[in-house]
């Protein structure tokens, strides 16, 4: 009995050692190992460095872009463009300017209006000023691990007056 009891306890003192040798972890805390079993989890892009942003745009109301591109070979960046408190009823327009020194300092002015693909495609408010568009943008064109900074700006489609712009980030092309 006495045998058996060593070979149920030893092993169990080990483990318990084991997991509390990290002391920044709980050993109650979820590990993520990157293996497959992770990684079939993670539907997205990696969130650092730069992979996928969460862009604010602020003025004369409230916007944000969720720019997310997938994990796999396709390369297309899908943004999820939201605008509030802007004129009911009304077409926008989101569009970027990139700059390839990467530095935060986003100076370029070459506006691309973006859309669903290489179409440009109008965000309309409703009755409230709010709107929202699913659109996006193939990158397939760009190596991987390109970097660039960028910013974001919304439009108003028929005068062109910009009413919400972005700060500048940072972003990685990733696989």
């Amino acid at each position: 009995m006495r045998s058996v009891s060593r070979l149920i306890l030893t092993p169990a003192v080990a483990l318990a050692l084991g997991a509390c040798s990290d002391p920044q972890r709980s050993p109650t805390e979820l590990a993520a190992t990157g293996g497959p079993a992770f990684d079939a989890a993670q539907p997205w892009g990696p969130e650092t460095p730069n992979f996928n942003l969460e862009v604010v745009l602020r003025g004369d109301g409230f916007g944000l872009v969720k720019f997310r591109q997938p994990n796999d070979a396709d390369k297309i960046v899908y943004l999820d463009t939201w605008v509030r408190d802007l004129a009911p009823n009304t077409s926008y327009l989101l569009q970027r300017a990139v700059d390839t020194k990467v530095d935060d300092d986003c100076t370029s002015t070459g506006w691309l209006t973006l859309g669903k693909g290489l179409q440009p495609q109008a965000i309309t408010t409703d009755a409230s000023g709010t709107g929202r568009e699913q659109l996006f943008r193939n990158l397939a064109a760009f190596p991987v691990g390109s970097k660039f900074d960028i910013h974001f700006r919304v439009i108003d489609a028929a005068t062109g007056a910009v009413v919400l712009t972005s700060g500048c980030y940072q972003y990685t092309i990733s696989l």
